[in-house]
């Protein structure tokens, strides 16, 4: 058995900087062992020494071979560039089409072009990605928060590698989806020819997920909502006795339209409830990368009451983060990882939204848990105050909360096991192809 992972993991430097992404990750890999033990996983990465401390039972596949399928310069290299942007739009467009339609024409053609003109090496790298497509069962796109306007390169690399590995007659299975908001009309349209194709979508709850999943043209039976892969991890660590922290997070990034002014309001809001309870306030980073630097924003959050905190960068595991969380009554955050690795441990959450983008990701908390997750508006002008009053009432609850919360979690795990599961008798060797009524039978 040979199955070949993707991940909504950023590329480059970022890579592995998301504790959120990486325990999906994590839990990906775990579950596919535990389903085919003698399994080889290979992770599309640019960080082999990180998928090797993260995910030990992976292998690596680097991911620049993926380039080739995506970079619009690839096969024309300067003169793309100095093309009209309309010939552009279309000659990207074509190229896309192709690769989906015609794989190994693409194949032959970058293979042909990188044998005498390969600057950047992709050449091994290419011959890896398609040996790996060629030889795999099954293609497993796992947990991301990817499929929405903010993330436009994601989608369509995504979408490329996806349509690439059905044309090659693979079976592709998507688990831990976040999907929306997403109105981009191009990726909205690769969207309709590929994802309608994919054997089975595991949805982590995003609001309005499902609706825009049928939109495209994908059947109900081939959709699940099982809640976040990590959820299973986070829910595995040990309670401490005392749980009296406030765990803090406020993600300041261009996709979550918060800006640094927001931290005044959020800060005041936090040290007076923190000081009304005598509570320590704990940071919670999930994003260490360049485009969010949590630990960075969670020290800001912390001046005038804790100036002596790193803002928790030294957290740089997800299980260490988990940890931290378990000592916590009550977890404030604008980042949805921070917020599921307390939900999992029946930690009530404050969530902090400012875009359509973040109140999709709580909303669908909150539809999922019923209690426990309330979101505040941070462009609402009385925010302050609400955060306080979402804050106390967090508090206060915490422990009626807890086991319908624990309950909830229990059901998500059942689910996203059983999703994994449905798809075992389907995607080994000599297997037939998961169709509309094997779901339908096996939820």
């Amino acid at each position: 058995m040979r199955i070949v992972i993707a991940t909504g993991l950023n590329s480059g430097q970022a890579e592995y900087m998301n504790m959120g992404d990486v325990a999906m990750l994590q839990a990906a890999v775990a579950r596919l062992l535990n389903l085919w033990p003698d399994a080889r996983i290979d992770v599309l990465t640019d960080s082999p020494s990180n998928l090797a401390r993260y995910c030990p039972g992976a292998s690596p596949l680097p991911r620049e071979g993926c380039v080739c399928w995506i970079e619009d310069g690839v096969l024309l290299g300067k003169y793309h560039r100095r093309l009209p942007k309309w010939l552009s739009v279309r000659l990207s467009a074509m190229k896309m089409s192709i690769a989906i339609r015609w794989p190994t024409i693409v194949d032959r053609l970058t293979a042909l072009k990188l044998r005498y003109r390969d600057p950047r090496g992709f050449y091994e790298s290419l011959s890896s990605l398609v040996e790996a497509q060629n030889k795999c069962d099954v293609l497993v796109l796992c947990g991301a928060g990817g499929f929405a306007d903010s993330c436009r390169e994601w989608n369509l690399f995504a979408l490329a590698l996806m349509g690439t590995a059905i044309k090659r007659g693979k079976r592709v299975v998507m688990f831990g989806q976040g999907i929306g908001p997403l109105s981009d009309p191009f990726v909205l349209s690769w969207a309709r020819r590929v994802l309608p194709r994919v054997t089975l979508i595991g949805l982590r709850g995003t609001k309005g997920a499902q609706e825009l999943l049928k939109a495209v043209g994908v059947h109900p039976a081939k959709i699940v909502t099982t809640g976040d892969d990590a959820i299973e991890l986070a829910n595995s660590v040990e309670l401490p006795v005392q749980r009296n922290a406030i765990g803090i997070n406020l993600r300041v990034a261009f996709y979550s339209d918060v800006d640094i002014k927001s931290v005044a309001k959020v800060r005041s809001a936090l040290h007076r409830s923190a000081r009304l309870h005598d509570a320590a306030l704990l940071p919670v980073p999930i994003a260490f990368h360049e485009y969010a630097r949590d630990h960075e924003t969670i020290r800001q959050l912390l001046a005038g009451f804790d100036d002596q905190s790193d803002g928790g960068s030294t957290l740089d595991s997800p299980r260490k983060i988990m940890e931290q969380t378990a000592r916590c009554r009550v977890v404030v955050t604008g980042a949805y990882h921070a917020a599921v690795f307390a939900l999992a441990q029946g930690i009530p959450v404050v969530g902090l939204s400012n875009s359509a983008y973040y109140s999709a990701k709580f909303e669908g908390l909150e539809e999922l848990f019923d209690v426990g997750c309330t979101t505040v508006m941070l462009n609402d002008p009385d925010c302050g105050e609400k955060l306080e009053a979402a804050i106390e009432e967090a508090w206060k609850s915490a422990d009626e909360v807890r086991t319908p919360i624990l309950n909830s979690v229990a059901r998500q795990i059942k689910s996203g096991q059983a999703a994994y599961m449905s798809i075992q008798n389907h995607c080994g060797p000599n297997s037939n192809m998961l169709n509309a009524n094997d779901l339908a039978a096996s939820q």
